[in-house]
């Protein structure tokens, strides 16, 4: 990708990851800086677990006092005609949709896309195993010029996993990968960016989309970016600008699962009334160069059973592609009620199974990362349209668990919102907010819904049997996959959040998990110091804890669930004899690798998470 940045409505000019603001008035540069760029986004070979407790200033009236003195402050704001909030498969897909469709058309459209990461794919984490459907489409000569260490997958197979051992067992049609390919999600959105910059798209990465901003009869106007340069305190610093505002009859939702703005249109406007709970996923995964003698290019491989327990739902997966690289993961729903399990700690037990073992042994672990994803499926599909805006990819859910891939659908799902976009500039009135309900009739009649619609009794029915657990669902995704293909009369539920679902500590005992190896195992600062994730210390803590006074409580009911959760030793409970229970609660919020777990899993639900300052958080390059 080109080192160029394009200002708002202006020619390419300066270094385009330099760390920046823009004056949109006056279409240039204001202010660079690329040596805190340098100095603050640079991965540390390791870095410690520091214990800065942030929780205890989020809710200080000094702090909230100063941040609506600020939120007074008038911004720069920006007219476009579409402005896109991440830029994901989905973002891209449909910003590059968007300017094919309008040139056939005749048309300028101006499109935007920010990107609260330094760059396009440092946030991107999957797999990654791409049917490349969508792709096809949207692209349809990639593959002369594909992505780096794109690899056709050459072999599937599955596993059973007991300690020390494993067994085959039959892969189910539904999961093969007969045609897909092997990438790295985040080389493929660099990609993307690319593609889409050569349709003169205008992305803007380290542009944090913090707020969105309402019309007076209640639609959305557009985002407003955070401020830079705020302290801890909320006082402005030297540096100080403010966040910028940009206005667009139609603004999409592309921040992934779990993204903040997503979440807050979701409630505003009630999306999801007429769906199930959302459920969802903790993916977290590291990638490895192998030696030659170990590795098997293209090859593709998924696990269940151990380390898991049989009432929690996940697996393992290893994949194999490009230069030596090894894609290894555990994958664990977060609708699991055992308080005192770690997702982070069962991934590094799962590696020391000979079936990975074997692979990785005399490899090297080049980066760490984790996210959320949707499980809910079909059912947990909230409405898609409001107006002025639309979600898509997986701010909306469209992760096909079954198939154990969401690119392509989260990808469709933009070009059918671009489609609807481009149809409403060429017969609609687009000086007011629209409504593009041809969207969400279009993506119903879609492989993305008939997908979904085939598999979505699978996620569910691990829970549907209690006393079964694990086995009964894959008793049922067998019958499924091979007798029923999705064709019954009933869909199971998803009764609660994942949250809802957590038991007390009292009903299970701790659980403990060896120490690392530091040869296939690691601790969790080796593992954050390998995601690349830095934040700016000196700023509001970005995950606001609206219940700080019941973490007392919460330690008494879960004992310290927030920390097992946690993949990245964001959160634990610290001795302090002057509470009652000798715990206190401290967020180090620098450590974040922005997987949103904390605010799914969350027993309290108090912890909310809220982007920080654009361009902090995780440095992927091969996840």
């Amino acid at each position: 990708m080109s080192n160029v940045v394009r200002t708002l409505g202006g020619p390419l000019k300066t270094p385009r990851y330099a760390f920046c603001k823009l004056s949109l008035k006056r279409s240039s540069l204001l202010f660079a800086l690329p040596k805190i760029k340098a100095q603050c986004f640079t991965p540390m070979k390791r870095i410690q677990v520091r214990r800065f407790s942030h929780s205890r200033f989020v809710q200080s009236n000094e702090l909230m006092d100063n941040l609506k003195k600020i939120q007074s402050l008038e911004r720069e704001a920006e007219d476009v005609d579409v402005c896109i909030v991440g830029a994901g498969p989905a973002g891209l897909g449909a910003a590059i949709r968007i300017k094919q469709e309008a040139a056939k058309a005749g048309k300028e459209i101006r499109v935007i896309v920010l990107e609260k990461a330094a760059e396009p794919g440092n946030h991107s984490v999957s797999g990654a195993v791409i049917q490349p459907t969508a792709l096809d489409e949207l692209i349809p000569d990639w593959k002369n010029e594909p992505p780096r260490h794109c690899t056709p997958v050459s072999s599937d197979t599955m596993k059973f996993l007991i300690p020390g051992m494993q067994f085959p067992i039959p892969v189910p049609p539904v999961i093969s990968n007969k045609g897909n390919y092997i990438m790295s999600l985040a080389e493929l959105t660099k990609w993307l960016a690319t593609k889409a910059e050569e349709l003169d798209v205008e992305l803007y990465p380290s542009f944090a989309a913090s707020e969105v901003l309402y019309n007076e009869d209640g639609s959305v106007r557009g985002v407003a970016t955070n401020d830079f340069g705020v302290d801890s305190k909320g006082l402005q610093k030297d540096n100080f600008e403010r966040g910028m505002a940009f206005h667009a009859p139609i603004t999409l939702f592309a921040e992934g699962a779990r993204g903040s703005l997503s979440k807050s249109v979701i409630q505003r406007f009630d999306l999801q009334k007429n769906s199930e709970p959302q459920t969802y996923g903790l993916g977290i995964k590291e990638v490895w160069r192998v030696p030659d003698e170990n590795f098997r290019n293209g090859e593709v491989a998924h696990t269940l059973g151990w380390p898991l327990r049989n009432d929690t739902y996940g697996g393992g997966f290893m994949y194999q592609f490009g230069d030596n690289y090894v894609s290894v993961g555990l994958v664990v729903g977060l609708d699991y009620p055992n308080p005192y399990v770690s997702p982070a700690a069962e991934f590094q037990r799962m590696k020391q199974n000979p079936f990975f073992a074997k692979v990785l042994k005399g490899g090297t672990c080049l980066e760490y990362a984790a996210r959320s994803l949707n499980e809910g499926g079909y059912q947990s599909i909230p409405k898609l349209v409001f107006p002025g805006g639309a979600l898509i990819g997986c701010s909306a859910g469209f992760v096909n668990v079954a198939k154990i891939k969401g690119t392509h659908t989260a990808m469709k799902s933009g070009m059918v919102a671009a489609d609807a976009i481009v149809e409403a500039f060429n017969t609609g009135d687009v000086n007011k907010p629209l409504t593009i309900d041809a969207y969400e009739e279009n993506l119903k009649n879609s492989f993305v819904f008939k997908e979904l619609y085939s598999v979505r009794n699978m996620r569910p029915s691990f829970h549907a049997f209690p006393f079964l657990g694990n086995y009964g669902g894959m008793v049922y995704s067998a019958l499924d996959s091979y007798l029923f293909k999705g064709k019954v009369p009933w869909t199971f539920s998803h009764k609660k959040g994942d949250a809802a679902v957590t038991a007390s500590a009292s009903s299970y005992k701790p659980i403990n998990y060896p120490k690392p190896d530091n040869v296939l195992s690691f601790d969790t600062p080796t593992s954050v110091a390998r995601s690349g994730t830095m934040h700016a210390e000196n700023q509001p803590c970005h995950l606001f804890d609206s219940r700080p006074n019941d973490r007392q409580d919460a330690y008494r009911m879960y004992k310290g669930v927030e920390n097992r959760f946690c993949p990245a030793g964001v959160y634990e409970y610290v001795d302090d004899e002057t509470l009652p229970t000798g715990k206190r609660f401290v967020i180090n919020s620098q450590n974040c690798v922005h997987c949103k777990t904390c605010d799914i899993k969350d027993p309290l639900q108090g912890i909310n998470w809220k982007t920080p300052q654009g361009g902090d958080g995780p440095k992927q390059t091969l996840t």
